[in-house]
């Protein structure tokens, strides 16, 4: 018996479970399910897993679920900007990749950045917002955890999401089709290509909403954000309750690039230059096609958040 205790023992400091930092207020759900508080309990009897400077992994305590090419990178870097934030660097994919979710909570927490306790530790993962699976799972990681949802207008979601795939082609050299090929068949839009579901927001909104109250869940407008960042950013620091520490003085326009850049501590860095690519040339009778396809999801969406976006 003993040995086999001791085995235990040593599994979950291998796992170095720190117990993560939910932003609970009276009357929210629980923090993380029971399981993984008795595992973070027996970890802070072992050792408190911190690195000699104090700093630990913690679960994510905000994520960024979404949505693809709406502006995760940029929010993210923005983000960033503020002390008191440590992002993991990479998309994670943990709830919506099999091959990574079956290996659990352990291996999602080593993939998050060292950060200090006061910190939150924030991770993104766009497709998060449209996988079916996703929000249960996050749900049962910690109810109370704060969601960040940045969109743009449905069909320039498309546009970017199309552009993307079309560049990653072209830098291997393999031929790909023209957008007009994906977006009709048939002389009719062609519904089935998933470019245009995944701009379908009211649908997956409402699988989210199963889950987690509209509380929860910021939305943060994609094309305010690229036009003037600071407003937006300003949003988030509240909706995380996070001291006012990101400044109008941390973004400059760059003429070159067409867009906002950072300045943080004197040092200034734009996103890759993967990002704000331009995009395809459309027939207008195309786009026409597109606006009127996302006219009623978009009211859709916009009856069940309450707010409305400048969309076409």
């Amino acid at each position: 018996m003993a040995p086999l205790l001791l085995g235990a023992v040593m599994l979950v400091a291998q796992l170095q479970l720190v117990p993560s930092r939910p932003a609970v207020v009276p009357g929210d759900e629980p923090g993380l399910p029971e399981l993984v508080r008795k595992a973070a309990a027996l970890q802070e009897e072992i050792s408190d897993g911190a690195a000699p400077n104090g700093s630990a992994q913690q679960l994510p305590q905000t994520i960024i679920i979404g949505v693809r090419k709406g502006g995760t990178r940029a929010l993210l870097e923005m983000l960033s900007l503020h002390p008191d934030v440590a992002a993991a660097e990479n998309e994670v994919h943990f709830f919506d990749w099999e091959e990574h979710y079956s290996q659990g909570l352990g291996w999602y927490l080593s993939q998050m950045p060292f950060s200090a306790p006061h910190q939150l530790t924030v991770e993104k993962t766009p497709a998060y917002f449209t996988s079916p699976k996703v929000p249960e799972r996050v749900h049962g990681m910690n109810p109370a955890i704060r969601l960040l949802l940045i969109l743009r207008d449905p069909s320039e979601r498309v546009l970017s999401d199309y552009t993307q795939v079309f560049y990653n082609h072209v830098q291997k050299r393999k031929p790909y089709p023209s957008i007009e090929e994906f977006l009709v068949r048939d002389g009719r839009l062609n519904v089935d290509y998933k470019a245009l579901n995944r701009s379908l927001y009211h649908l997956h909104m409402q699988n989210w909403l199963r889950f987690f109250p509209l509380r929860r869940i910021h939305i943060v407008d994609g094309d305010r954000l690229i036009r003037d960042p600071f407003p937006e950013i300003q949003k988030v620091e509240r909706f995380l309750r996070l001291s006012p520490q990101i400044n109008a003085s941390n973004f400059y326009f760059n003429k070159t690039k067409g867009f906002y850049c950072l300045r943080d501590s004197g040092r200034d860095r734009c996103l890759h230059e993967s990002k704000g690519r331009a995009h395809p040339q459309v027939d207008p009778r195309l786009l026409n096609k597109l606006h009127e396809y996302f006219h009623e999801p978009n009211k859709k969406f916009f009856e069940l958040v309450g707010r409305t976006f400048d969309w076409h």
